[in-house]
């Protein structure tokens, strides 16, 4: 018991090195090309077409380009307030329409779930063996 204690003190104030062993200084080769490409699996092999004009980086095409949800907060339509710009009166009701449910506790008795016998429980928490018994 001593002994561990020992060799945990000793390893806490070991001096640690890292095992990997890097080669050389760590910095960026200038010769590396960074001009927008396709992607290697790309179907067109090319950019779309909107990419090239007033665009340097992809970060900036990316906050032009379609998108939905969240990430969507530079571009608006006409009339658009964005994401939180519409109380939600102004969106209306959130009752479902008609032919609509929300919860399949809510559709007609034919299409809900059959509820399950006692012997169908049994069944499956034995996995079948009371059944040839």
């Amino acid at each position: 018991m001593f002994a561990t204690r020992a060799l945990r003190q000793a390893v806490a104030h070991a001096e640690r090195s890292p095992l990997i062993k890097f080669i050389g200084k760590r910095s960026v080769p200038a010769s590396t090309d960074r001009s927008p490409q396709p992607h290697p699996a790309s179907p067109s092999h090319s950019l779309p077409d909107d990419f090239t004009t007033g665009h340097t980086s992809f970060s900036s095409y990316r906050d032009h380009a379609q998108q939905f949800g969240p990430l969507r907060k530079t571009i608006k339509n006409d009339g658009e307030r964005g994401v939180g710009g519409t109380s939600g009166y102004e969106l209306g009701s959130v009752q479902p329409a008609k032919g609509e449910v929300f919860d399949r506790n809510d559709l007609p008795a034919r299409f809900r779930r059959a509820p399950i016998s006692l012997a169908e429980i049994e069944a499956v928490e034995t996995g079948g063996a009371t059944l040839f018994a």
